[in-house]
């Protein structure tokens, strides 16, 4: 069976720190799924599966959702805040902010699972902490 079939089982199925997951396969030329965790749902995860990892990604913002005189201020802020915050780091894909964690493709499931609860728990602290940075 495929890896990105297996993951979607596993969460289809999955229970994890009282949060249970829902899911959606987007097709397309890299499948994608689309996950929201329970009770932590405002911000879809993306995964997706390459040679060598899971990508896990939560779309925060658009770049032009900055006060432009903030934009400085919030990258440094944003480089501060990689270390800290655990399992995830924030990276710019195309024009959106992001959040995003990776594991080996070997993972066992339950760190998966940990991975996706964490990096959902993560996305919503820091839109929080980044709101005075936004329009």
């Amino acid at each position: 069976m495929e890896l990105m079939q297996e993951l979607t089982l596993s969460l289809a199925e999955a229970k994890y720190k009282g949060h249970t997951f829902n899911c959606l396969p987007i097709n397309g030329e890299q499948p994608v799924l689309r996950v929201e965790v329970s009770e932590l749902d405002a911000l879809p995860l993306f995964v997706t599966v390459t040679n060598t990892q899971i990508i896990c990604i939560a779309y925060l913002f658009k770049k032009d959702e900055i006060k432009l005189e903030k934009e400085v201020e919030l990258n440094r802020y944003l480089l501060d805040l990689n270390i800290p915050m655990p399992l995830s780091s924030f990276a710019l894909v195309s024009d959106y902010y992001v959040v995003f964690g990776a594991l080996a493709r070997h993972s066992k499931k339950e760190v998966f699972h940990h991975e996706l609860v964490t990096l959902a728990s993560n996305a919503m602290d820091a839109l929080e902490a980044i709101e005075p940075f936004l329009k």
